[in-house]
């Protein structure tokens, strides 16, 4: 039998890469580092860590068991807190993280939905980009994330713990102030927005636009980077460039007008991540208000 005290121990090392560091974070001794992981091997009968010089590496066996370490100490998680709200007497509850305009124009209507079902339920709604929310999943600290990605495969593999839920895809408007000389178009090219100011809402849209722009021949120059759509979106009204906002994200405004993109154009991706087995009972239900759009 595999002791899960020696799965957290081991998880950290590859967490931190070196058995001190580790020990820190455990509020340990290296030593007693060293004894859990010895430990550990002699009940599996295999080395699940390399030590070296310049650190700790995980060997195969290892690699297999932090992973599934994610999906024990996260299950634990849940039951314990599942458990000790049945004892309290308390009414079920859901935490979950959400992107800001995901969390805006999706989440209220989806919550609304869900709690005509199920009105003994409560939520915690955190905001967090996916870089962030996804790891809340798969640590149990939520039991749902709305996230999203730009091209390419989902931020979830098949191999993880976690499952991918298509919700639907979130296409990139030119943004543009109102009294634009392009503001009258229907649509767009990027190869017609040579030597625009750019106002960018999302960091992790320059290196994407970039590759855009020069499939289009032209170059990007940004003149304000924020991390808020809304926020870009009131510099552009305001004249200091134009910018790339999902269709999400778009604020309704008499001073800015929205124009679809020709292809190709980037475009974000919404989905759920929910942990694979044993997710909240309840997950699937709001899973389903979710989609139902």
């Amino acid at each position: 039998m595999i002791d899960v005290q020696r799965l957290r121990v081991l998880k950290h090392v590859a967490e931190h890469g070196s058995f001190s560091k580790a020990a820190a974070a455990l509020l340990l001794t290296p030593s007693a580092v060293s004894q859990q992981i010895s430990a550990l091997e002699r009940s599996l009968g295999t080395a699940v860590v390399e030590r070296g010089a310049r650190g700790t590496q995980l060997t195969e066996p290892g690699r297999m068991l932090v992973e599934t370490a994610d999906v024990i100490i996260a299950e634990l998680a849940n039951t314990q807190e599942r458990i000790g709200r049945l004892t309290n007497g308390l009414v079920d509850r859901l935490t979950v993280a959400t992107f800001a305009s995901g969390g805006q124009r999706l989440l209220p209507a989806a919550l609304q939905r869900f709690s005509q079902a199920h009105p003994h339920v409560e939520f915690d709604v955190f905001e967090f980009d996916p870089q962030d929310s996804i790891p809340l999943v798969r640590q149990g600290k939520a039991d749902l994330a709305l996230a999203y990605h730009f091209d390419g495969p989902p931020p979830v593999t098949q191999k993880e713990s976690l499952e991918w839920t298509p919700i639907m895809d979130d296409p990139m408007w030119i943004v543009l102030p109102h009294h634009h000389r392009l503001a009258q178009k229907n649509q767009l090219a990027l190869s017609e927005l040579k030597n625009e100011r750019w106002v960018q809402g999302c960091v992790k849209i320059n290196e994407i636009l970039e590759g855009y722009a020069r499939l289009a021949g032209i170059e990007i120059h940004v003149s304000c980077n924020t991390t808020d759509y809304t926020f870009a979106q009131a510099l552009i009204a305001a004249g200091v460039g134009i910018g790339l906002v999902p269709e999400v994200a778009l604020t309704p405004s008499k001073d800015l007008v929205a124009i679809p993109l020709r292809q190709p154009h980037p475009s974000r991706y919404i989905g759920v991540v929910t942990r694979k087995r044993r997710p909240h009972p309840l997950v699937k239900d709001l899973l389903k208000a979710i989609r139902h759009r």
